[in-house]
């Protein structure tokens, strides 16, 4: 059995309860998929992507109506050597994915004032542009439990306001949606599938890593966890019962 296929049938056995089924239920509860789809699997190279589109070519393998995948790397601008290294973990993960190189850091990292806020918005306009071209119409995006809460708690302590990304988002201008099937899946499950599955996966670290909002704020629920154990899975179960996009009818 070739690597890929081993790590493909830890996803739905040794790991059907902690990735596998929460990524099913999220696709099924939140509608993130129907038929004939054309779904555009974003890879970073990082545990959550790598996971994402292991996940989806199960799905694509043992899905009751049809479905397209097409896997893309939007290369912000990494150097050739970390390059070469997504495309040696993609081949070993049996991904067929398009590469796109863009520009993006060289122009964001010339900025003085809110580099990542730039790099953000960019990497964005860019994600939407190259779906389009291959002829999507949903992104998948690697978002998960961990990322919903902080973005959460952010929004509630940096901007006095109530709210969050959705699992699902429309681009109407576009006709896109984003869609983040890893939502109900925790960070701790993600990482240790990576880690017992040994994913060749990449660490790619932005400059600003560690000083980031996001950053701090994870360490604020890490703290609060520590303290009063279940706070993370309070914050989220407030998010689905006071958020109209994240409910889920019981």
């Amino acid at each position: 059995m070739e690597r890929y296929q081993e790590i493909e049938r830890s996803i739905i056995t040794t790991y059907r309860s902690k990735i596998w089924s929460k990524f099913i239920k999220a696709i099924k509860e939140y509608e993130l998929l129907k038929p004939n789809d054309k779904v555009c699997v974003c890879i970073s190279g990082g545990k959550d992507s790598m996971i994402l589109a292991k996940c989806f070519q199960e799905l694509k393998r043992h899905s009751d109506f049809e479905f397209d995948l097409k896997f893309l790397v939007m290369n912000p601008g990494y150097n050739e050597e970390n390059i070469k290294r997504i495309e040696e973990n993609l081949k070993i993960l049996n991904i067929d994915a398009v590469i796109k190189k863009t520009d993006i850091f060289e122009i964001a990292n010339a900025q003085i004032k809110n580099p990542c806020y730039l790099c953000a918005r960019m990497r964005r306009g860019a994600l939407y542009r190259l779906a389009e071209e291959l002829g999507c119409n949903k992104i998948a995006l690697g978002h998960h439990l961990d990322d919903a809460a902080e973005t959460f708690m952010m929004n509630l302590l940096t901007e006095g306001r109530i709210g969050c990304f959705s699992p699902v988002t429309l681009l109407e201008d576009k006709n896109i949606s984003i869609i983040r099937p890893l939502v109900l899946t925790p960070e701790k499950d993600v990482r240790r599938a990576a880690k017992n599955l040994d994913l060749p996966i990449l660490k790619l670290n932005c400059p600003a890593d560690g000083t980031t909002n996001r950053q701090h704020t994870k360490e604020l629920i890490s703290k609060l966890e520590r303290e009063n154990h279940g706070s993370k899975m309070r914050i989220f179960g407030a998010m689905q019962r006071d958020l109209p996009d994240w409910r889920i009818d019981s």
